[in-house]
């Protein structure tokens, strides 16, 4: 898995393109979605570089033969410690929140392994709900 700066734009969208494959499957509704929320603009982002970013996590998830997509994307696993060590700025993690919300309820279905990513970034980061009104 690549690393990016911490507290970086590129380290912020890779957490929100997790929260867009976090069911299996990347949903049109749901990048439409994070495009509408204006992701580059407000995670810092160059036009273009949040598709190069998603294009990055999947080809890490395709050449690491010993990474499963379930094992990957859960909190407690060793690559999800280190995506999470590379965004330690509160505003940040609360605007990465925010857009994983976005992501998630887009396409009108919350699947389990979705509902599960964002009370264990919410938990992780300690997140409260009036966090994510502050990020709007």
């Amino acid at each position: 898995m690549r690393t990016y700066t911490s507290n970086s734009p590129q380290a912020a969208g890779r957490i929100v393109a997790i929260a867009l494959l976090a069911d299996g499957h990347l949903s049109s509704s749901e990048l439409s979605a994070v495009h509408h929320a204006r992701i580059a603009e407000r995670l810092g982002l160059e036009p273009g570089e949040f598709g190069a970013i998603l294009q990055g996590l999947c080809e890490d998830l395709l050449v690491s033969a010993h990474l499963n997509w379930s094992d990957a994307c859960k909190l407690d696993s060793d690559v999800m410690q280190h995506v999470l060590r590379e965004l330690q700025d509160p505003v940040m993690r609360a605007e990465v929140l925010n857009l994983c919300h976005v992501a998630v309820y887009a396409d009108r279905h919350v699947a389990d392994s979705e509902a599960a990513l964002l009370a264990a970034l919410s938990r992780a980061w300690q997140a409260h709900p009036w966090q994510r009104l502050l990020a709007s």
